[in-house]
């Protein structure tokens, strides 16, 4: 292969990687509308946030349907980290949903 070839073919393979990264966070965002759905009817609940049970659930669904190449630890790590971030959005979420509840309680009485 020539240099020139090699770096057409890298660019390209950038390219790819630049489309892959944008379906990734479209379904990244998409995954967090649904959490934040979750976080609501949690709270309408008085449900916690963290469910251990609901986590390893998630595990055992993407670590068994994972084909390669990557690694089934490095999917588990990209994983607990989804999962971490998710929790934040329910967190924060939550507080700002209360802050609106309190908000509107601390205004009824009002003319």
């Amino acid at each position: 292969m020539t240099r020139k070839a090699g770096i057409e073919r890298l660019a390209e393979y950038r390219r790819q990687i630049d489309d892959v990264d944008l379906r990734m966070l479209h379904l990244l965002n998409e995954r967090t509308s649904i959490v934040e759905c979750i976080g609501r009817v949690k709270q309408d609940l008085d449900l916690p946030i963290y469910e251990p049970k609901r986590e390893e659930d998630v595990y055992h669904n993407v670590l068994s349907n994972n084909r390669g190449p990557l690694p089934p630890d490095a999917v588990q790590r990209i994983f607990e980290r989804i999962i971490d971030e998710m929790r934040q959005v329910q967190r924060v979420r939550m507080l700002e949903r209360d802050g609106n509840r309190k908000t509107n309680v601390e205004t009824d009485h009002l003319p």
